[in-house]
């Protein structure tokens, strides 16, 4: 059975760096993207990254580009996402999800409605 399990959240000040893991099981990592998304209280859920895991081609948001980088270890199935330079505005409950669809090089969208099966998520909160 398909399972996504992320870790690695945490309390952090303002300029920190946290390392989210995603632990990906019941499928083959290679055939799939993975994407990370957010949702702070009162707002809608964002997508923030995602990663083609065949060849590690990637996408993210204009809020996090230059600050966060999503790669994968497809031996491990696992998918990272490293935040670096963290705001206020970073805090949210981070998820990751699986891009509907099995395919060798599945399109890269941050658009929620296509990811099928989502983790249970891991609190980031950036305060001073």
């Amino acid at each position: 059975q398909v399972q996504l399990v992320e870790s690695g959240g945490g309390s952090v000040q303002p300029g920190g760096s946290l390392r989210l893991s995603c632990a990906a099981s019941g499928f083959i990592l290679d055939y799939y993207a993975i994407g990370w998304f957010r949702q702070a209280p009162g707002k809608e859920r964002e997508g923030v990254s995602c990663i083609r895991s065949s060849d590690g081609t990637t996408d993210y948001a204009d809020s996090v580009k230059g600050r966060f980088t999503i790669s994968r270890d497809n031996a491990k199935n696992t998918v990272y996402l490293q935040m670096n330079s963290l705001k206020p505005e970073d805090t949210a409950v981070y998820y990751c999800a699986r891009r509907r669809g099995a395919s060798v090089r599945p399109a890269l969208t941050l658009i929620t409605t296509e990811y099928d099966y989502w983790g249970q998520g891991t609190q980031v909160t950036v305060s001073s």
